[in-house]
Order: C-alpha cells, then sequence, then structure tokens
C-alpha cells in the first residue's frame, strides 16, 4: 500500500477531520474513499441510461444541410 503527504490549510483539515469522524472512519479512509469517488473514469449509470434518447440533439449538420462558418482571422506572431 502507498502513502501520500498532503498539506491542509487549518480550515481544509478541520473539515476533513470532522468528515472522517461524522462516517465513522479514519482519515486515510476518508480521503481514499473521496478519491475513488471523485477521481473514477466511469460515467454515472443514469447519466449512461441517457445516451441517444435525444432524437432531435443538433450534434451536427450533414449533407446540403451542411453550415459552413469562416474562421476568426488569427493574429500572427
Amino acid at each position: 500500500m502507498s502513502q501520500i503527504t498532503l498539506y491542509l490549510d487549518d480550515d481544509t483539515q478541520a473539515l476533513v477531520d470532522e468528515a472522517s469522524k461524522a462516517n465513522g472512519v479514519s482519515k486515510s479512509r476518508w480521503v481514499a474513499d473521496i478519491i475513488r469517488k471523485y477521481a473514477a473514469q466511469d460515467w454515472p449509470q443514469d447519466c449512461l441510461a441517457l445516451a441517444g434518447r435525444f432524437a432531435d440533439f443538433p450534434i451536427r449538420e450533414t449533407g446540403s444541410q451542411a453550415v459552413s462558418v469562416a474562421d476568426t482571422p488569427r493574429i500572427g506572431f
């Protein structure tokens, strides 16, 4: 198991202390749980269920309906 060092200001440390105590877990466990929750690369199931649900969602017009817009002039360096 690896270890990391976190530098927290006093207010943030107090939040970690309170949250870990309220959840009945160690500070280490609480931080690890938060990292797993927010750093996961998986989409929530309720979000995945929305895929393809909006038939009229304008992703891109194709064919004769395609609209061509001139690019904004760039400043050279």
